[in-house]
């Protein structure tokens, strides 16, 4: 059987559609294009209407230039609304968060495929064996799931909704987890959730997040040494000055944070219902920038939210331009039926929410401009990805090098031109330190 798997949104998103590709080549499957697989599984996104009206457009798309697939179709929009998912054309069975550890498994029973039984160490149901690699579905990088679910009722998102309350990967299994990914290859291990910050609060006896980081960085020397850990999005309130520590004193993390300020308004954060102020998170990402002045600063912004005035909105855009941020992901504003803020009123008008959304990228695209300005001359290690002419230093500055390196090499590079050149040195020193863990 041939298959082809469609991810949408975040980076929970695309560790679940890992672990579908995995068990699919487990049980025998092949990777194929969307015109020549007999499966597709779309693993939808829900937290905006574009990303809802993304995956209409593609399941249409699959049912015309591949009428005999048969489609599964999982995550937040098949979870949030699976009538509307299911009157898709070709769609053969709709999969909701809550059961998506048994997504293959049913889309296979559904599609009438015969199931292998060999299980995978350490996984759940429907499992199997050791199947991954580094650039299996055009990842270099693994994307770890540590705990998914959210409880944090902010007006504007539907996630608590589709994923449920949160739910923490227990530590030794993560470390089992980090074993096996380590042994097929990977070098590289981004750590995601869906309220990342959150893990370990649901367990029994709790942990945290910083016990987890300190954890890995406390193992790496010795058990996986060649191994970086990149932590993804983090809510500020999570972002505490033992995990900033972490990362500017042990080498296992990527000098990189994640941080959505969504907005620069006090007023606005509040109707947000975001458990943190302007200033709180002002204060933070300066104290990050003090203390790792390498690091990547990266962050979410929602413009045209209810009630946003032209004064809230200058004030934002002043203070990002100013900012140590060092990218932006822009989200224009739009209803989730069922969250408070669908029954705000004083809606902003679409036209300026779009122009809006339009500064707020170009300010985006100035940050990372200066950023990458800021780096010339520096030396970083870093990861090639691809064909091995391109590399991603920690701190998530995508570099060109020359010709000669394969995919998923550490290499050391000293960032030579803003846009494109650098200069690959000191590959053997790299070599021995990652030997003696260094």
């Amino acid at each position: 059987m041939k298959y082809s798997v469609v991810t949408f949104g975040c980076r929970v998103n695309q560790a679940d559609s890992l672990g579908f590709e995995e068990e699919l080549i487990g049980r025998g499957a092949a990777p194929a294009s969307l015109e020549e697989a007999d499966l597709v599984v779309v693993n939808t996104c829900s937290v905006t209407a574009s990303a809802d009206q993304a995956a209409r457009q593609t399941i249409r798309r699959v049912s015309r230039v591949n009428p005999d697939a048969r489609i599964v179709v999982t995550g937040c929009y098949a979870t949030r609304s699976p009538d509307a998912v299911s009157g898709l054309p070709n769609v053969l069975r709709v999969v909701r968060n809550d059961q998506k550890d048994r997504v293959i498994r049913l889309a296979l029973e559904a599609a009438d495929h015969p199931l292998t039984t060999r299980e995978r160490y350490g996984a759940g149901e429907g499992a199997c064996g050791l199947t991954i690699e580094p650039g299996v579905a055009g990842r270099t990088a693994f994307t770890l799931r540590v705990q998914t679910g959210c409880s944090q009722p902010c007006a504007y998102c539907i996630i608590p909704t589709t994923r449920g309350e949160p739910r923490s990967v227990p530590l030794p299994a993560l470390l089992g987890e980090v074993d096996r990914v380590y042994a097929a290859g990977f070098k590289e291990v981004a750590l995601t959730g869906v309220h990342l910050g959150s893990y370990g609060r649901d367990s029994t006896p709790s942990s945290s997040l910083p016990r987890l980081l300190g954890t890995l960085a406390e193992h790496r020397p010795s058990r996986w040494p060649a191994l970086l850990f990149r932590i993804s999005s983090l809510e500020p309130m999570d972002c505490s000055r033992e995990v900033v520590d972490l990362v500017a004193s042990t080498g296992t993390f990527a000098p990189h944070f994640h941080l959505p300020l969504q907005h620069a308004s006090e007023r606005v954060l509040s109707a947000m219902r975001r458990p943190y102020t302007f200033e709180y998170y002002r204060s933070l990402v300066d104290d990050i920038r003090s203390a790792i002045p390498g690091a990547s600063i990266g962050s979410d912004i929602i413009v045209g939210f209810p009630g946003e005035s032209d004064d809230d909105f200058e004030a934002m855009l002043g203070y990002l331009e100013s900012s140590p941020l060092t990218h932006l992901h822009v989200f224009p504003y739009s209803d989730r039926p069922g969250t408070p803020a669908a029954a705000m009123s004083d809606k902003v008008d679409g036209a300026v929410i779009r122009e809006r959304a339009r500064r707020v990228r170009e300010a985006g695209h100035v940050l990372s401009s200066r950023f990458r300005v800021s780096q010339l001359g520096t030396v970083h290690r870093a990861l090639t990805i691809e064909d091995g002419t391109l590399a991603v230093t920690g701190n998530y500055l995508k570099v060109r090098i020359p010709r000669g390196h394969g995919r998923n090499e550490w290499i050391e590079v000293r960032v030579d031109d803003r846009d494109a050149g650098v200069a690959a040195i000191c590959e053997s020193s790299l070599a021995d330190r990652l030997r003696t863990g260094g």
